[in-house]
């Protein structure tokens, strides 16, 4: 039997490597903040309740991107494709470039969608909960669709590296 080392791996640079062996989605969070998109890519987001509808993702308390987009009354989420490993790392990266070049929708309430996301809600931020060094973010849905279509399959992050699914088995 191994045994269990002590807390000495709980060092965030430790922690990273570790959750990275489970993958994650990743999403598009993003609104028209004062009329302008402002937006972040997520990988923690996941489905929380049918009823009421409900997901939620995280966001580092440190980001300088929620505390403009928390402001937004309708928050929208796209699920995004295999083939936007780029749009990822852009939504991740400068503020200013982070909508350049990609084709967006706008609904009247402000809620953000990439055009080509396997998935896109209109949601509301039904709850925020503190949890270290991070904020679980709850959104109530007020919209879901998806495109049907098996192809392309969800991007994927894994071990700090984008990915995709293979076939089903």
């Amino acid at each position: 039997m191994t045994s269990l080392r002590t807390n000495q791996d709980l060092d965030p640079a430790r922690l990273r490597e570790v959750f990275g062996i489970f993958p994650s989605g990743v999403v598009a969070v993003a609104a028209l903040v004062d009329g302008v998109p402002s937006g972040l890519a997520a990988s923690s987001f996941t489905s929380v309740s049918l009823d009421p509808p409900l997901v939620s993702f995280s966001i580092a308390n440190a980001s300088k991107t929620w505390p403009d987009l928390r402001r937004a009354p309708h928050l929208g989420v796209t699920i995004l494709a295999d083939h936007h490993s780029a749009v990822a790392r852009q939504l991740a990266g400068p503020v200013d470039n982070r909508f350049d070049n990609l084709s967006l929708t706008a609904t009247d309430d402000g809620a953000v969608l990439l055009d080509d996301g396997l998935a896109h809600f209109d949601t509301t931020i039904y709850r925020e909960v503190l949890a270290g060094d991070h904020t679980i973010v709850l959104l109530q849905l007020h919209t879901a669709t998806h495109t049907g279509q098996a192809e392309p399959s969800p991007l994927v992050f894994h071990r700090s590296r984008f990915g995709r699914l293979l076939k089903p088995l």
